[in-house]
């Protein structure tokens, strides 16, 4: 007997993976060119750190709201198709089903046979088979303002515990390159694992993310030393 097949497919999780990524990427990137930025203006120990569990928080909570906002609109605009298509289904069911073979055709059948795979996906769930093949929402792809709210939070407050961290256990002198070298150490291998999960190149994932990552700290660091340097002097 032959055994099942359990296709997995990328796109099943892209919507709370691509929300979890750029969280945790974000949570790295922000808040330790935060600190670095800090401790290259001769900010003490404990400034240090402050500014990295506000950067936590402050960050989290903005990417939150940002991707709740953001997706919530997708989802209005979702909502706002799929009762345009239902209200369609009740006046014109007729140009509607006529509407969804041309579909059908266009993706190869012959006329006879789209229009039978209409009449029964129809019957089935006429909404749905609109849906999905005339305004491309499905079930896995469909808009969750709240999920991707939260995984945002939660993957840049995970990645804003790393420079905190660090911080926690360098050398107190030295906490600036300890957080630049470690977080772009995990960085790298942050976007490799992206790259990997999406399908695309390890390598150049990685050094995509390494390169943005380590200009935003060297920005942030020479800026905190020039501003440290003015305050100063």
């Amino acid at each position: 007997m032959r055994s099942r097949h359990a296709e997995r497919h990328r796109n099943e999780h892209a919507g709370w993976l691509r929300a979890a990524v750029l969280g945790a990427n974000d949570g790295i990137v922000s808040t330790a060119s935060l600190m670095v930025g800090i401790a290259a203006a001769n900010a003490g120990h404990h400034q240090v750190l402050l500014a990295g569990l506000a950067g936590l928080v402050g960050g989290a909570m903005s990417m939150a709201a940002g991707e709740y906002v953001s997706v919530s609109s997708q989802a209005d605009v979702e909502a706002a198709d799929l009762a345009k298509e239902k209200g369609e289904l009740e006046n014109f069911a007729e140009a509607e089903h006529q509407e969804l073979a041309a579909i059908y055709v266009k993706r190869g059948l012959d006329p006879a046979l789209a229009d039978q795979v209409a009449t029964q996906l129809s019957e089935h769930d006429a909404l749905a088979a609109h849906a999905r093949d005339e305004l491309g929402i499905t079930e896995t792809l469909r808009a969750r303002p709240v999920q991707a709210a939260l995984a945002s939070a939660g993957a840049f407050a995970l990645g804003a515990m790393l420079p905190i961290t660090v911080v926690l256990l360098a050398p107190r002198d030295h906490a600036g390159p300890w957080v630049t070298g470690f977080s772009l150490v995990c960085l790298a291998i942050l976007g490799g694992v992206a790259a990997k999960v999406g399908g695309a190149p390890v390598a150049r994932g990685a050094l995509r993310v390494s390169v943005w990552s380590a200009l935003a700290m060297a920005f942030t660091a020479a800026l905190g030393h020039w501003f440290g340097g003015v305050v100063a002097g």
